[in-house]
């Protein structure tokens, strides 16, 4: 049926929670990705989000277009609904057809962001891994940050894309972090609690809060280990220290995003400084473009970009079940 015959018929295809889940593995996730990147997506051409005021809070939207398809995300942010037992950010994602700007499906937004973040960043950190002069390591110990939804999603993306890891988690709130524990355990995945006293002996650490605050002293990460920094957007709120970034060789997404959106990297360095390093994006990297620093830690920062969002909304659509 055609896109718009789904409109005539009112039948436009809706993918809740779960099916966008069901229709992406972390290894089809992730290589869907790369696959893009390797195909002509450039970071560099992605558009910025769009903040628009909203009672209560702001709407988010964040367009994306491509050969096949195009699509918006549209967010809310809702700063007071965690303290009303709802969510903080909501929304769906409305994808349509690049010929004829007709709409094809709408989806669950918040899962949406939930399952192509982690995908975006394992991708990432395997392949910064891959690219260590010294080899990647044979059991890497991954500890992550956080005990909310993109926490309890990179560890199931890391169980399952990173072999032999042993994974642990670091929380504020201790009963998040026994709930966290408790949910991955009874998928059959073992993550200790653990604390910031482990970060110097991490291979991979993973930053997926919202704090607005450095999580730890920069100078704990081991040399030749792995930090993400994807829990946060905006010049005004960071996850790592200005001492990380200046002892790290530096992995982004986007140059471009990467200064309009990551206060992980401004202002530990002047945009005039990044503009000089032209830090490897995330295109460069899956090309093999990174050369890694012998002895130096590998920072990955990571705002969210709206090509990924359509990159996995492609997927889902593609794996759906469509008359």
């Amino acid at each position: 049926m055609s896109a718009s015959s789904n409109l005539r018929t009112g039948s436009l295809p809706y993918f809740d929670a779960a099916a966008v889940r069901a229709a992406t593995p972390w290894a089809d996730a992730v290589a869907a990705l790369e696959r893009a990147l390797l195909n002509g997506v450039d970071p560099e051409e992605d558009g910025p989000r769009l903040f628009s005021p909203a009672p209560g809070g702001e709407f988010l939207l964040m367009p994306a277009s491509g050969p096949a398809y195009s699509g918006v995300k549209a967010l809310t942010v809702a700063p007071g609904n965690p303290a009303r037992g709802l969510e903080k950010i909501q929304g769906v994602y409305v994808l349509v057809d690049s010929d004829t700007l007709a709409p094809l499906a709408v989806m669950d937004g918040t899962e949406l962001t939930a399952i192509r973040t982690p995908a975006t960043t394992l991708l990432a950190v395997t392949r910064i891994l891959g690219a260590a002069p010294e080899g990647a390591p044979e059991n890497p110990r991954v500890l992550a940050f956080g005990a909310g939804i993109q926490a309890l999603n990179h560890l199931r993306a890391a169980h399952a894309l990173v072999r032999g890891a042993s994974l642990a988690v670091v929380g504020r709130r201790p009963e998040r972090v026994r709930e966290l524990v408790a949910t991955l355990a009874a998928e059959g995945i073992d993550v200790r609690e653990a604390s910031v006293a482990e970060v110097p002996t991490a291979d991979v650490v993973l930053c997926t809060t919202s704090s607005a605050t450095p999580l730890f002293d920069g100078a704990l990460v081991a040399p030749g280990a792995v930090v993400a920094a994807v829990g946060q957007h905006g010049l005004d709120a960071r996850e790592v220290d200005a001492t990380l970034v200046r002892r790290s060789d530096v992995v982004v997404e986007g140059r471009a995003s990467a200064l309009r959106e990551a206060g992980d990297l401004i202002p530990a360095r002047s945009v005039e400084e990044w503009d000089a390093l032209r830090p490897v994006n995330l295109r460069e990297l899956v090309q093999g473009k990174l050369v890694r620093t012998p002895g130096r830690p590998c920072l990955y920062a990571g705002v969210g970009m709206a090509w990924e969002d359509l990159v996995t909304a492609a997927l889902v659509y593609e794996g759906g079940t469509r008359e």
